[in-house]
Order: structure tokens, then C-alpha cells, then sequence
């Protein structure tokens, strides 16, 4: 499993940003194998990290249509800067693990 740790430094959510990510985050989930999305935003920050059961999912993700004209609104509208670091899932633990 992966997860992508997406960073970002927030310049204006303005109007659409809502509507967009939540349908961003619907397809993700229903139509690219997203296991699971989350995300938050405080002040000027943003940070959102979804799991991916593979990288070649990641992939067709990214070079989906709608994500690649959000990400262009991102880095026009949105976003002051972001970074986006994938990472391979080693192991994970529950709280009710022994």
C-alpha cells in the first residue's frame, strides 16, 4: 500500500474549491482505487494524505482529466506552493493491537 502526503501553503480557497475537491475526492474513491482520503486545512496549511493499493494506481490518478485541470486551478488559484511525497506503507498498527 502507498500513501500520498499532499503539503500545501494556502493562497485564496476561494469560490469552487469546495465543490471541487469534494468531487475530486468522490472519484478518487469510487473510480481510481483510493482506499481512503483525508484531509485538513488550519490557517494558511493544508495537508491531505490518501492510500493507494499501488503506484500504477497513483499514476492513472494523476493523469486523470479533471485532476490535472484542478491541479492547474491549484497552482493558479489556490495554492502559494505545495509538495506532493509518495510513500510506500511499511506497516501500520491499530489502537486496539495488542
Amino acid at each position: 500500500m502507498y500513501a500520498v502526503i499532499f503539503k500545501a501553503k494556502v493562497k485564496n480557497l476561494g469560490p469552487g474549491y469546495v465543490s471541487t475537491a469534494d468531487r475530486l475526492r468522490e472519484l478518487a474513491l469510487q473510480e481510481y482505487g483510493c482506499i481512503e482520503f483525508t484531509s485538513a486545512t488550519q490557517g494558511t496549511s493544508e495537508i491531505a494524505i490518501s492510500y493507494w493499493p499501488s503506484k500504477a494506481h497513483i499514476q492513472a490518478w494523476k493523469n486523470n482529466c479533471e485532476h490535472q485541470q484542478a491541479q492547474a486551478l491549484g497552482k493558479s488559484r489556490w495554492y502559494e506552493s505545495y509538495r506532493v511525497e509518495i510513500v510506500e506503507v511499511l506497516d501500520q498498527h491499530d489502537s486496539d493491537d495488542p
